[in-house]
């Protein structure tokens, strides 16, 4: 057993040392990140009557899939909005970024053709580009590195409740 009298204080920092504050924040991104990704799996639960309804081919599905599009767009726009949170203040920022992908995850909804829903998607997943890296920083930010694990591995658990509300929610509306 390891002796504590022997480590500085700073090498065992519990996570009840932290404000509740801090805690309030984990939450809060966690559940963003959960919705976050909960929006990739009901587009993805619903490829089919998407395809139905738009007739589309397997290439333009594969052009609203999650994962052409998140190849391109998301990743290629989150290194530029990570930079930006970096200097600028975080939580607007996160704001942001939730609103536009809400209101261009409304858009999604309404598109009366394939165009429209890819546009849309493609904002979305500009939108939710900004929210991941920038929630990070935020949590960063907020937990000491003693306790930076635990926050992120419970900001973690965020993206396995989305797929799963997402895969499920995408399930009920067929």
């Amino acid at each position: 057993m390891l002796n504590r009298a022997i480590l500085p204080r700073r090498q065992y920092a519990v996570a009840h040392d932290l404000g509740g504050n801090a805690w309030y924040v984990l939450l809060i991104v966690t559940i963003i990140y959960a919705l976050n990704i909960a929006d990739r799996y009901v587009v993805n639960t619903l490829i089919e009557p998407i395809r139905r309804d738009f007739h589309l081919g397997d290439l333009a599905v594969g052009f609203v899939d999650r994962r052409a599009r998140l190849a391109v767009f998301y990743v290629g726009a989150s290194i530029p909005i990570a930079m930006l949170g970096d200097r600028r203040r975080r939580k607007p920022l996160l704001v942001l970024a939730m609103r536009f992908w809400s209101a261009l995850t409304y858009l999604c909804g309404i598109s009366q053709s394939f165009w429209q829903f890819f546009a849309s998607r493609v904002g979305v997943g500009i939108g939710e580009a900004g929210a991941t890296p920038i929630s990070q920083s935020l949590l960063s930010d907020m937990f000491p590195p003693a306790s930076r694990s635990v926050a992120f591995s419970f900001f973690a658990l965020g993206g396995a409740a989305g797929a799963a509300a997402g895969a499920w929610m995408g399930g009920l509306s067929q």
